[in-house]
């Protein structure tokens, strides 16, 4: 997994962002097992507790069930799933539009801006 930690805010909520891509992107399938707290936090080069706390908070979002000593599974429950896929996709939508808006463009503009890139990837 690609973990990108930064200095931008608390390094759970950035490790709870590239689990939740990773779940949404199909790098982990729903009911598949996620790899042990202190295995993640190796590999994400962060203190286990950290990784423990963003995978509880996770959790709590429905994401992932606890199943114990077994450790953690990704939810099967596909309307958990989809509803963290719209909130990720309206997050994203908004800093994108904010940053339109600071370069002075309107929605309308920047979704036609969207949509010209997204016709020319397509014809590419």
């Amino acid at each position: 997994m690609n973990w990108k930690l930064t200095g931008d805010g608390p390094v759970y909520l950035q490790i709870m962002a590239t689990i939740r891509g990773a779940v949404l992107s199909g790098h982990f399938a729903q009911g598949q097992r996620l790899p042990p707290v202190r295995e993640l936090a190796a590999e994400a080069r962060v203190n286990p507790n950290t990784m423990q706390r963003a995978l509880w908070e996770l959790e709590r979002e429905g994401l992932l069930i606890s199943q114990g000593t077994i450790g953690r599974v990704v939810t099967e429950d596909n309307g958990i799933l989809e509803r963290i896929r719209q909130l990720e996709l309206k997050k994203v939508a908004k800093e994108c539009l904010d940053k339109f808006k600071t370069l002075g463009l309107s929605a309308q503009e920047a979704g036609s801006l969207l949509m010209r890139l997204g016709e020319s990837e397509e014809n590419t």
